[in-house]
Parts: structure tokens; sequence; C-alpha cells
């Protein structure tokens, strides 16, 4: 017996020129209605849901039985004749002519109208709901586009650890980890291993999992993420600006591909995201302080960092992603260097996506002089010492370089339209949140 995906039998049918045809499914109940001489069960798989009726006269007694026991999320073996039906779910039914039970569930505990903090609790079960893993099709495409970006432009995939010995973005967001009979930390990003190894392979990007310890409770914020970063040799700002931009069109595109039906199940405006094209605009930061303070009235002073309530209202101004570049040199990581042309600013750019979504992207030229770094370093409360390693890479054949880092749960939160971040991962970690 040949098993069909819910979305292939569906498929299948509508090639037929009676739209029927004979098939097997295998799947879970995701709702059950049962009546005296039938049963309605709608399947689902990771495909999508059909509806089957069971009749008591297409099956033996055992089988229809079996079918009135079969609960919510009970796992079953279906065959029978699929035809169009548009009454039905996805327009098409299945009529069973043979039913296995392969395992009765319990009573299933999530129900309509539990809270958000109580199906995070139960988001092993939760996991199964049709948001949720739509999300997950639509993540699992994203990170396919990403390195399918990459891979054609002859980059190679390079893999940073996981534990490290020093900070890259600030000693305060920091996880301390018990490392044998001494301490080190969960990387907070690749970017001091990924300067390093430039100067092997030029061109190199990851997909890897970073951690912040940032006592944060908004919707924006994950204590474990995964970020897709990028590191070339011999690129200047500008040229990291159009790869950021390029990249979050391509990702655009192929999600468009592969998930419009899926977009529009998560309420997404597809037609919106049809229409975001390039070229994104580029803004400096004292541009968009000016924006803020013309068209919103908002008074932001000059070498302050834009918070989320100043990026939610910049970004009311526009449909499309949009770069911000050029903030103070002051309030930036030591590893920023200052642009010669604009003293004052560092050689950096944040991606801010439109609808309140926020910082999606960050990235900047490198610093590579010696003494710039030890001094960015001390400011920071650093000890240089610490970084000799690092520190070694402007010493042997240096050059221009740039890198940025893009958070993988940020594209698909605003890609998929969500409320909240923590549906973008499969078991988000927070502040407040270590389990399931």
């Amino acid at each position: 017996m040949k098993f069909l995906k819910i979305k292939e039998a569906i498929k299948l049918a509508e090639q037929q020129e009676n739209k029927t045809a004979q098939v097997s499914i295998r799947g879970w109940v995701y709702r059950e209605r049962k009546m005296k001489d039938k049963s309605f069960l709608v399947i689902r798989d990771s495909s999508g849901i059909i509806q089957c009726v069971v009749k008591k006269d297409k099956v033996s007694e055992k089988e229809f039985n079996d079918a009135e026991k079969a609960l919510i999320e009970s796992s079953v073996e279906i065959t029978g004749e699929i035809k169009e039906d548009k009454r039905a779910p996805e327009g098409f039914e299945i009529t069973v002519t043979k039913i296995n039970v392969v395992q009765f569930a319990d009573i299933y505990p999530i129900s309509k109208d539990q809270s958000p903090e109580w199906l995070l609790d139960n988001r092993h079960l939760w996991i199964r709901s049709r948001k949720i893993s739509t999300v997950l099709k639509v993540r699992a495409t994203i990170l396919g586009a990403i390195r399918e970006f990459f891979d054609s432009r002859g980059y190679f995939e390079f893999s940073p650890p996981i534990f490290t010995p020093n900070a890259c973005e600030g000693g305060s967001t920091l996880f301390e980890v018990k490392y044998f009979n001494d301490v080190c930390y969960l990387t907070q990003s690749w970017q001091l291993y990924a300067e390093a190894g430039i100067f092997a392979l030029e061109n190199i990007y990851t997909i890897s999992p970073c951690f912040r310890a940032e006592k944060s409770k908004t919707s924006r914020h994950l204590a474990e993420f995964w970020m897709a970063e990028v590191e070339s040799a011999w690129i200047k700002l500008d040229g990291m600006v159009n790869i950021a931009k390029e990249l979050i069109a391509f990702i655009i595109v192929r999600v468009l591909e592969k998930h419009e039906d899926d977009l529009k199940l998560l309420g997404q405006n597809v037609e919106k995201l049809k229409k975001l094209k390039l070229p994104f605009p580029t803004i400096t930061y004292k541009e968009a302080l000016d924006v803020l303070e013309k068209k919103s009235g908002m008074k932001v002073e000059y070498g302050k960092d834009l918070r989320t309530i100043e990026e939610e209202e910049l970004m009311k101004h526009f449909d499309v992603p949009v770069v911000v570049t050029n903030y103070p040199k002051e309030i930036m990581a030591f590893y920023k260097p200052e642009d010669p042309t604009n003293k004052g600013t560092a050689l950096c750019f944040d991606m801010l996506a439109p609808e309140g979504y926020g910082e999606i992207i960050g990235g900047s030229e490198r610093e590579w002089d010696v003494d710039q770094l030890k001094i960015a370093l001390e400011k920071e409360g650093e000890k240089p010492e610490n970084y000799d390693w690092y520190l070694d890479l402007r010493k042997y054949g240096s050059v221009p370089h740039s890198g940025f880092g893009m958070g993988v749960e940020r594209i698909i939160a605003w890609i998929c339209h969500l409320d909240n971040i923590k549906d973008a991962i499969p078991f988000p970690r927070t502040m407040m949140r270590k389990s399931p």
C-alpha cells in the first residue's frame, strides 16, 4: 500500500477528469464529529488537512467502532475514494473504505481559548497546531534560501564554536558556563571567529545558534536564537549593505514561491509581500532622526541609540525594509570603525523591517587598526590581553572586511506576520522560560 501525503492525494484527484481517485493516506485526527451512522474525521499530516467520512455501510463493524472511538490526535491509516466537495475543508473529501487506528489517543488537553503561556507550557503538543507547523515549514524554506543564496555566490559555510572565552556584544549579556575546572561563555555571535576565517576562505557564512542573557520580556527577544551571519574579505560597508538587501529580496521570493497559501493561513498580506522589490532605501542615522522629528514630531537626542519605539515610529513612513547607516561611533561595539568621511560616526548599518518588526540585520565594516581596537576595548571595560588572538588577525596581512548578522526568528516573525517572536522557533527560550 502506497501512502500519499494529503496534498499529493488532492493533486492526484485534481488531475482526473472526474476529480476522483482511489488513495491511501495516514496522519492524525485533527477534528472529529460522530453521528449515528457515520463519523467525520478531519485528518492532518505535514502537508495539510482533509475531511474523511467513515460510513457504517462502507467499512467493517470493527472499523466503524474504532472510528467512533478515535479522539483528536489518534493516529490513523485510511484508504478510500477522494472526490471534489466544495463544502469540505480544502474542497475535497475521502469516503473511507478502510481505516486502521494505529494508536487511540487520550483526551487531548489543548482546546480553544487557552492562554499563550499555557500553550507555551505545552509547546511539545502545541507544535502540532496548524499555525505553528505552518510557521515551521516557512522557517525551513528560509533556512534553505539563506544557504542557496550564499552557496550560489561562492561562499563557504563555516562552523563557529559555541563555547567562547570572550564577549562579542558586551559582557552584560553573556551566559556563563562551567567548563571542566574553568568557565567560558555561550556564543553571542560568530563574528570574532569569522574574522579569522576570512583570511583562509575570504567569503564565509553560517547559520548558528546564539545566546544573549538580556533581561528582556518583549515580544522581539529570545535568550537562544539563530543567526545567519556573513563575513567577507575585501568588501566595504556599501558592498555588505547591498548583499544584505539582496539576501532579503531573495528570501521573500523563495517563500512566496513555496508558501503563498501558508502565508494567507497565517494572516499575512501576500500582495504586500510581492511588492517588496529592490532597491530598498538607505538613510543615515542623522536622516532617521530628521524623519522622526519632521514627520512624527519625535525629538530624539543625537547620540542616543534607536530603541524599539523609535524604530517602530520611523518605519511608519516606509513600506519596505530600510537600511540605516552611520550610527554614532560612541554607542557602537568596539570592532566598528569610525567613518573617515563622516567623523564621529561608525561604518555600520542596521536593516529595519516595516510594520513594527524592527531590526532584522545588523552589520559593519570591521576595525583593522590594532591600536584603535585596544582603545575601544578598554572603553568597554574589556582587557585587550584577553583578545590577543583576535588582535593577531591585524598583524598578519589584514585587509578591509565587513559582515552582518541576520536574526532568523525576526525574519520569520516579519514574513509570517507573527505577533510574538516565540512562535518563530520550535521551543522558545526566554528570560522566563527554559522548558519544555
